[in-house]
């Protein structure tokens, strides 16, 4: 061999003949079975590839791999994985120019029919499919770097190779073990026979090497591959593939796999329920890996597409639900209700996980996205058509569009809260925290949590409770900024009236008294300032009077619930506040309903079976918090405690605009409430007016003469800036001070004011012009122009020529 050796070295030239003479003779001891024989032709051979590495290999390298393909295609194993032996040999061998005519076809198709033996001998088994992977392993090494094999990644060997590697890795044992990144598989003394651990490794190689415009071909089988085996019910192993696939790959090709995945799942839409929970299953666990990295431009189609599939779920559950209730089997009825319960468990999970990972900035935008696609009675922002599903569709879509808010909230930090809830979000949330389901509105109050509180306090402030004492709570605020000044000033009204109605509710449970308690505290830790502050208490003392005051009927629970929110968020305010009278007058009034009046007490009242009085003492003033005494608590510096004697009123006039025309509304009943998206607007109607009217020119103004004394009061403006800025503050300390009632009439008597206006206005423009013949006509005491033909007026004469 070693002079052999020598002459191929020294006369490279012969190469071609010597390869050809050992082809030969190994084809005919192949054919008579002469193994040893073909044994050492074999060595032989590789010893010669080895050893020359001259430009006259190219030759010698077409009969070797002839010589390969004959050993391949023998029945016998111990041929079989010699040939695959040899293959491995020349893979790892690095050429220094391409082939521009070598082809790998035959050895894809071998290796991969090698991959999937079924040999008798299990032992023997596994030494062929180790050999087929080893040389799949050899076919993907020497192509996939050479430019001119690009044909590689077609979908003709893709659909060879992927399937091979996914059957061997189906008989893994540890599947938890398998696709983890820090874990590598076969790790074990004898991984390299181990078929599963080897096909693993093969795998991660090539998806590794995809480049961008492969990804799609690489995915596609390992999607057919989990169909046809039908493995995504149970989806252990669909899962384990595409955490290798996601951990394989380059970051920026990431969005290619969830589009493939987004894809597949549309194929599937009428499938099983529990196959598409596989196939969302294994997205959630491919967005989840993606988030951390880049995801491209797939964000929101991610999540446009679970959206649908979540509303088509509800359909199938909906129509499933019908038809139960007409037919005679129930069991079956229930299990497909149940069933697509886990597809729409694991459709907001996914939503919630992806949302939750992602930067705030495009969490911001999902945010909203998710509230767009949630139907809102009463308005038709919403995508989802809301009359084909019904009630009991559109209350499952609202919930499990809120959860996933929830998750997608969770975790959000805000710098200012104008950006975390801009109007377009926090007008439908709030129009669903007035919905007659407490379920709703325990969902709208967690996503309201989730976005004010910044600091993560809610955990210490857990349930509704006396706190003893809140310094030992270790509360973490900070100075409220001027943004959040500006947006308590702007919508504070509107948070403070959604927490007066939803005490209100008849179907309330523990559970909202809980997350009411936690919303008052976290309003008063992130956004409270001393003016927020005053209006905390108002709308406490407000609370208290409509529990005591009982118009609308209140169950005895839920008037109690309230009495016992006041005492604990009173308890709680006056700790963070640090007033002693104000915690002594609190403190006061707590003693003596746990001595007299338990059940007006949060510890008692919500406990089970806490027997509760028929009627409410009204009399007993020192059983319940005075405005007086408080008023005089806050009296000191810091707090307006005049404000204090106003009563907190949540009647809000709404502006509507129909056809250009401003129409005044007042919302009083709860339908009304429940069925329209409201704001406050005081402020802008008074403003509106004042402008409007500032702008419409007096009749005694027009008619003014133009005098030498007007022109100097003009020009001198001393003491007009002086009466402006006087009349600003006059302005600002009536709408400070006074009652509601009456900047309501002081605002309805201007709005009637300027509709006279302009309706003089409209009288005005819509006159016709007088005509030039100068006929006028009288009718019902009115003067009416009358226009007459051209040829009959009467023109002066400097008209005519």
């Amino acid at each position: 061999m070693e002079k052999l050796t020598f002459y191929a070295v020294s006369a490279p030239e012969k190469l071609d003949r010597i390869g050809a003479y050992l082809a030969e003779r190994l084809s005919r001891d192949v054919v008579r079975h002469r193994y040893g024989y073909v044994v050492i032709a074999m060595e032989a051979l590789d010893q010669l590839l080895m050893a020359c590495h001259s430009q006259s290999i190219k030759p010698f390298v077409e009969s070797f791999l002839h010589m390969v393909a004959k050993l391949l295609e023998s029945r016998e194993p111990d041929l079989q994985v010699l040939g695959t032996n040899s293959f491995v040999k020349f893979a790892n061998i690095e050429e220094d120019t391409p082939s521009y005519h070598r082809r790998y076809d035959f050895f894809v198709s071998q290796f991969s029919a090698m991959c999937h033996s079924t040999h008798e001998d299990a032992e023997i088994r596994t030494r062929i499919r180790v050999a087929g992977i080893k040389g799949l392993q050899g076919v993907v090494r020497k192509t996939v770097n050479d430019e001119l094999q690009a044909i590689i990644w077609e979908p003709q060997h893709m659909d060879k190779l992927i399937p091979s590697m996914l059957f061997n890795m189906q008989d893994a044992e540890d599947l938890d073990r398998v696709g983890h990144p820090s874990t590598p598989s076969g790790a074990g003394p004898d991984g390299e026979e181990n078929p599963a651990a080897l096909a693993e490794s093969c795998f991660r190689e090539l998806l590794g090497r995809a480049a961008y415009g492969n990804m799609n071909n690489a995915v596609r089988p390992v999607l057919v591959h989990l169909d046809n085996h039908r493995l995504w019910e149970p989806n252990e192993f669909a899962v384990s593939c595409f955490r290798i696939i996601m951990y394989s790959i380059q970051a920026q090709h990431s969005h290619h796999v969830i589009q493939q995945v987004l894809g597949h799942l549309d194929t599937h839409n009428k499938n099983t329920p529990r196959v598409r929970a596989g196939i969302v299953q294994v997205l959630l666990e491919t967005v989840a890996i993606a988030a951390k990295g880049s995801v491209g431009p797939t964000v929101l189609e991610v999540f446009n597409t679970l959206l649908k599939h979540l509303r088509m779920s509800v359909d199938f559950e909906l129509g499933e639900s019908s038809r139960r209730n007409s037919a005679s089997s129930v069991s079956s009825g229930r299990g497909k209700e149940s069933e697509e319960r886990i597809v729409q468990n694991a459709i907001i999970q996914t939503i919630g996980f992806f949302g939750g990972n992602l930067p705030d900035y495009q969490r911001a935008e999902v945010m909203m996205f998710i509230m767009g696609k949630v139907p809102v009675y009463g308005t038709s922002c919403h995508t989802l058509d809301t009359v084909k599903i019904g009630h009991q569709g559109t209350k499952r879509i609202q919930t499990m569009l809120l959860s996933s808010l929830i998750m997608v909230t969770s975790g959000f930090k805000s710098k200012t809260m104008a950006a975390a809830l801009p109007p377009p979000f926090l007008d439908p949330l709030f129009s669903i925290s007035l919905m007659e389901d407490s379920e709703l509105r325990q969902l709208v109050l967690e996503i309201l949590h989730n976005i004010i509180d910044r600091h993560d306090n809610r955990a210490k402030l857990r349930g509704i409770r006396i706190i003893p004492n809140v310094a030992a709570l270790k509360i973490k605020r900070e100075k409220i900024s001027k943004q959040d000044v500006a947006f308590m000033k702007k919508h504070g009204q509107q948070l403070y009236r959604h927490i007066y109605v939803g005490c209100k509710e008849e179907d309330n449970v523990q559970k909202n008294f809980e997350l009411l308690f936690t919303s008052l505290a976290v309003l008063t830790i992130e956004l409270a300032n001393e003016d927020v502050v005053i209006d905390l208490i108002r709308l406490a003392l407000a609370l208290q009077d409509m529990a005591l005051a009982n118009e609308e009927n209140m169950p005895m629970f839920i008037r109690c619930g309230i009495m016992a929110l006041v005492a604990a968020y009173l308890n709680f305010l006056s700790q963070m506040i640090a007033n002693p009278p104000f915690c002594q007058h609190v403190s006061k009034v707590i003693e003596l309903r746990n001595m007299d009046t338990p059940y007006l007490l949060p510890e008692h009242v919500f406990r089970d079976k806490c027997p509760l009085p028929e009627s409410l003492d009204k009399d007993d003033r020192a059983l319940y918090f005075q405005t007086a005494d408080l008023a005089e608590c806050l009296s000191g510096p810091g707090y307006n405690a005049e404000r204090l004697s106003v009563p907190y009123i949540p009647q809000v006039t709404v502006l509507y605009t129909v056809d250009k025309t401003l129409h005044r509304c007042k919302q009083t009943s709860r339908d009304e409430d429940r069925l329209t998206r409201r704001k406050s607007f005081v402020d802008t109607i008074s403003l509106q007016v004042d402008i409007l009217t500032n702008n419409l020119p007096d009749k005694s103004q027009l008619a003014e003469e133009i005098t030498f004394e007007t022109l100097k009061k003009a020009i001198d403006t001393t003491g007009l800036e002086e009466q402006q800025r006087e009349k600003r503050r006059q302005v600002m300390e009536k709408f400070q001070k006074a009652p509601f009632e009456e900047i309501a009439a002081h605002c309805e008597s201007k709005a009637n004011m300027l509709h006279d206006r302009l309706a003089q206005i409209f009288e005005l423009t819509i006159r016709p012009p007088p005509s030039p013949s100068g006929v006028v006509s009288i009718s019902a005491g009115h003067p009416q122009h009358q226009s007459v033909p051209v040829y009959e007026m009467k023109f002066p004469d400097l008209c005519v020529y």
